[in-house]
């Protein structure tokens, strides 16, 4: 599933389609396709794992699930859940969840949680971290009303990075490691994005995927863990279990 950061790269890649005018809308999404014919992209915004494709009175809201592919100017051999046409372009969503939002997007969306948004606040994060006191650290950063935009590998990166066990209890972390980890998955979502960019993300990957802590220099443990039942990677002897 594409975290933020990938989220925010597809969003760049498609601001030149912003004044663009649908010529034609096809697809197998559930949604009115006639409503997009003849209208104008007024943005292109991303809200966490959302990409907005903004008109005059509604937005298309895309989000790319677990296995979720788009392509511009150019078509996969399989069947489009949304294609727009346009005088020169084309744009190809597959496999992914496609729905129309009515509402102004502030009424639908907190950009303080947003981990990539400028409007992003520390202390706003803090606040729905403190709801959920008996929450596993590892669902809490997979939890999209809390860190909009994180995904396993900001997870894990994270909790790596800070010391921290997966399987610690969000209430009994101590409020300087609380505001360590709000602060850490901020700057990692900014590492990931430059790196993405690059091409050179997995290069940096400390745990995810790894076999061996890079600290310790013993093997990490592989776990699913949590309600989210996502795939930890974490260090017994460097990651510290608060309880």
């Amino acid at each position: 599933m594409p975290e933020g950061p990938s989220i925010v790269i597809l969003k760049d890649a498609l601001s030149h389609f912003k004044g663009k005018k649908v010529l034609e809308a096809s697809g197998y999404a559930k949604i009115n396709l006639l409503q997009l014919k003849g209208k104008k992209i007024t943005a292109i915004k991303s809200w966490g794992k959302h990409l907005l494709i903004c008109f005059k009175n509604f937005t298309i809201r895309i989000h790319l699930l677990l296995f979720g592919t788009y392509r511009i100017n150019d078509r996969k051999t399989s069947n489009p859940t949304l294609r727009l046409s346009f005088e020169k372009d084309e744009l190809n969503f597959y496999t992914c969840a496609v729905n129309i939002i009515d509402e102004p997007l502030d009424e639908v969306y907190d950009w303080e949680i947003d981990l990539l948004s400028d409007q992003w606040n520390a202390k706003k994060v803090m606040k729905q971290l403190k709801k959920v006191p008996g929450m596993l650290v590892c669902d809490a950063l997979l939890n999209q009303d809390i860190f909009a935009g994180s995904g396993n590998i900001i997870k894990n990166e994270v909790l790596f990075r800070i010391h921290l066990h997966p399987l610690s209890k969000v209430g009994k972390l101590p409020l300087k490691k609380k505001k360590e980890l709000i602060l850490e998955a901020r700057q990692y979502s900014f590492d990931f994005l430059a790196w993405k960019k690059a091409f050179v993300l997995k290069q940096h990957w400390l745990a995810h995927t790894r076999k061996t802590c890079p600290r310790c220099h013993i093997p990490f443990i592989k776990e699913y863990l949590g309600t989210t039942r996502r795939r930890s990677f974490f260090c017994s002897n460097c990651q510290f279990l608060y309880d």
